[in-house]
């Protein structure tokens, strides 16, 4: 799921010292990598006192709540995320699918569990990229209302208004403007520690705060209420899991660098300076953030968190894009069309179907809930849940990469599971109101992805046993005989999924048209377990007989299929063969729904859908256009 700087930011970077180098590429992942969790505190603390706030809050009280918020940003994101999980990597890569492809290749009898986790992590993640724009962009509008109070009927309009210009923007790639994203996201954060600094001498006892006992105190105080004050001390660390998931793009130490040079003290101070203006003026409960700053400095602020918004929006929606993209690639969900926003970053992309589904749902939550207040009780599950999801798959990792021991594997681990599980169960009190949102997001995700992998195991499986050996094709129709197909000039490529069996498309164009090109190159395309296939293993050629040969070639996860433009470079290791005679043909199944399939009927169509919906696969491949041959078939699946 990482996202790509713009050129504009690798090139200034290619000229400077490694330091200077370092220092781009933290100031580039403080926009991209912690834009979600820097407007935390626009609602955070708020949500937080709601629940306490009813008979008025005690100096201790609000003491352990910052404490709460200062230990679970020091635990989950610090322990958790920065120093351990950032080193967990696969090749350079990180998040959930990256580190279930790594996972897969020496899980053993868990694979299916993993595999169902990792899916479960990445629906989670998905539905998190619909409400975190909503619930940004809503948050930061809402400052509005100090400025101007009669602007309390238009922040919705407004908030709608942004969030459409910031999808409709998509197609046109952000790499002109995605060099501002850090500093502007940086000034974001120095503004945060300025108003958080010039409030803590209100009342400097909320020092006490980095005394966990505070934090513990509260929790034994407040019993049952103390759990659900939980469900809101999370979301100061919503946007944890992009520390993981851009990895593979900033690398381990910029990240790092930015988060203890900047993004944590500023996130500190003002939760601190929030804490000590309430410990003064209680009443400001009510919006803490935007009360901590004087009238004249509001508009400013209004503006800024609202461009601080859009650009942990944009950074949300573009990790979507890239987890889709693996999710095709590791076979979870059917081809898509993938556009290129930029001609030198392949990571730069944009998917129109995923962008229209995040833009529909996102305004569906803005116009249901109508303002952050009500969506941050929506929020928290999906976040929680990933968190939950990394950390038993980080197990696995340690353990067979690492070669931890049990015992170690659950000293670190067990303590920050269990943490994590009391956060989901604080969130999960609030399903009935508005948290089934996510629930429901991530159930529709994971039913999809899991219905696409089983259902193309049952067509594999059902098409494999009327499939006929390649071998043994080749013995009997390059025998001599009267019934021999005609041969005719050129190169004919047939795309397969199993090159052990024999293309179904090379057996119907065979069979009406009763020709045989006089060279075939049988074709699979396979997707390797790391980010980027090595160029020792990009293709393998092997010539079955003076008329056939077996060609694959291999993807990373994280790459473009581009067929045509790897074909080139076969060409040129020495399998000749002219490009401009030579035919791609692709077999196009239509899938009719049986009852026996082995799906449940309602499964089973929406396998069905799914696979009538799904890309051209000349166009994800990239293949020639007016170079390819489609023959059709019916599958009963």
């Amino acid at each position: 799921m990482s996202h790509e700087t713009s050129p504009v930011a690798e090139a200034l970077a290619s000229r400077r010292s490694p330091r200077q180098k370092l220092f781009i590429l933290a100031l580039g992942s403080v926009g991209v990598v912690y834009g979600d969790i820097g407007t935390s505190p626009l609602y955070a603390f708020r949500e937080a006192l709601k629940p306490i706030a009813h008979d008025g809050v005690t100096a201790s009280e609000v003491i352990g709540l910052i404490s709460l918020m200062i230990w679970a940003l020091t635990i989950i994101v610090t322990f958790k995320y920065v120093l351990f999980l950032l080193r967990a990597d696969n090749e350079g890569e990180g998040g959930t699918l990256s580190l279930l492809a790594l996972l897969m290749k020496s899980a053993g009898r868990y694979t299916s569990i993993l595999m169902f986790m990792g899916l479960i992590g990445a629906a989670l993640f998905l539905g998190d990229a619909m409400i975190t724009p909503a619930l940004s962009v809503l948050s930061a509008v809402e400052g509005l209302k100090h400025v101007a109070p009669q602007s309390a009927d238009f922040i919705v309009p407004i908030a709608v208004v942004i969030l459409i210009f910031v999808f409709a923007i998509q197609s046109r790639g952000t790499g002109a403007v995605s060099v501002f994203f850090g500093p502007i996201t940086a000034v974001w954060f120095l503004v945060m520690a300025l108003g958080g600094l010039y409030h803590i001498a209100d009342d400097l006892s909320i020092f006490a705060a980095f005394n966990p006992w505070h934090a513990v105190s509260f929790l034994m105080r407040e019993g049952f209420l103390g759990v659900i004050v939980l469900g809101a001390v999370f979301l100061t660390v919503t946007g944890a899991e992009a520390l993981y998931a851009d990895l593979g793009h900033f690398g381990r130490r910029p990240i790092q660098w930015a988060w203890f040079a900047l993004v944590f003290p500023a996130l500190v101070l003002n939760y601190l300076g929030q804490g000590a203006m309430i410990l003064k003026h209680p009443e400001a409960a009510s919006d803490p953030f935007y009360l901590m700053f004087p009238e004249w400095a509001l508009l400013p602020v209004v503006i800024l968190a609202t461009f601080a918004t859009i650009i942990a929006s944009q950074a949300v929606i573009t990790g979507a894009f890239s987890l889709v993209r693996q999710a095709i690639h590791l076979g979870f969900l059917p081809r898509m069309n993938i556009l290129f926003t930029s001609e030198t970053q392949t990571g730069q992309i944009y998917l129109p179907s995923v962008n229209a589904l995040l833009l529909v749902g996102v305004l569906g939550l803005v116009v249901t809930f109508r303002s952050s207040e009500a969506l941050a009780t929506a929020y928290g599950i999906s976040v929680t849940g990933a968190m939950v999801v990394t950390t038993i798959m980080a197990y696995q990792f340690v353990r067979s990469r690492w070669r931890w021991s049990v015992l170690l594997s659950v000293a670190l681990l067990l303590p920050l599971l269990l943490l994590e599980l009391v956060f989901l169960g604080a969130n999960l009190l609030k399903v009935h109101d508005g948290g089934y949102i996510p629930v429901l997001f991530a159930a529709a995700f994971t039913l999809a992805m899991w219905t696409w992998r089983r259902g193309t195991k049952i067509l594999f499986n059902k098409t494999r046993h009327a499939d006929i050996p390649l071998t043994s094709f080749i013995a009997s129709i390059e025998k001599k005989s009267e019934h021999a197909p005609v041969s005719v000039p050129g190169t004919a490529i047939f795309l397969t999924g199993d090159p052990l069996s024999t293309p179904a498309a090379l057996l119907h164009n065979l069979k009406h048209n009763h020709v045989l090109h006089e060279r075939v190159l049988i074709l699979t395309i396979r997707t390797v377990a790391t980010p980027r296939a090595t160029e020792e293993e990009r293709y393998t050629v092997e010539k079955l007989s003076d008329r056939f040969s077996r060609i694959e070639l291999r993807f990373g996860f994280m790459e473009t299929q581009n067929v045509s433009r790897m074909l080139a470079k076969v060409r040129r290791s020495g399998l000749k063969f002219d490009i401009m005679t030579t035919s791609f043909y692709l077999g196009r199944r239509k899938l009719v729904a049986d009852a026996k399939s082995g799906m449940p009927y309602w499964q089973d169509r929406l396998f069905i859908a799914m696979a009538n919906a799904a890309t051209d696969p000349s166009d994800y491949f990239r293949l020639p256009a007016n170079r390819v041959v489609e023959l059709g078939s019916q599958v009963i699946i």
